[in-house]
């Protein structure tokens, strides 16, 4: 049976600051993010499978990325929890907004080895993924492929 791809696209709204940064982008500011993961896997064979002949349903593979990802991130504001921000972020915490502190600096290079740690975590031992693409502007974006991080 062949291998085949299945990608997924999402998007979402996320703030965020790059600490020590020499731009403009040490200011807060956001992006409209659009996301595609990909993995790849055997479609099943078992004609019995009420999932026969899909890899991964997509309604699977949307869940684990928006439990994961999407629903943690969408209209968020994310600080690299070392930042000068971080009272900023208490304070925004404080007002009720959605604020994220994590232990990387939050650019697209960074979030895309974060999301594929989280989504390799969930998906089930058959299916592997084989790429995410981040989308930060109309014209800039990062890749994670797993070739490229193979131990």
């Amino acid at each position: 049976m062949s291998t085949i791809r299945i990608t997924k696209q999402f998007s979402f709204e996320t703030g965020h600051a790059l600490y020590g940064y020499d731009g403009k982008c040490k200011n807060v500011h956001g992006h409209s993010y659009k996301l595609s993961v990909t993995v790849t896997g055997t479609p099943i064979g078992d004609n019995s499978n009420v999932k026969y002949g899909m890899v991964i349903d997509f309604g699977d593979l949307k869940k684990i990325v928006k439990e994961e990802i999407v629903d943690l991130f969408d209209h968020a504001t994310v600080f690299n929890k070392n930042t000068p921000h971080v009272e900023l972020a208490h304070e925004l915490k404080k007002r009720g907004h959605h604020v994220l502190l994590v232990d990387y600096q939050p650019t697209s290079e960074m979030m895309v080895i974060d999301f594929a740690e989280k989504i390799k975590r969930r998906l089930p031992s058959n299916i592997k993924l084989f790429a995410i693409k981040l989308q930060e502007t109309e014209t800039s974006f990062a890749e994670w492929f797993a070739s490229d991080n193979e131990q």
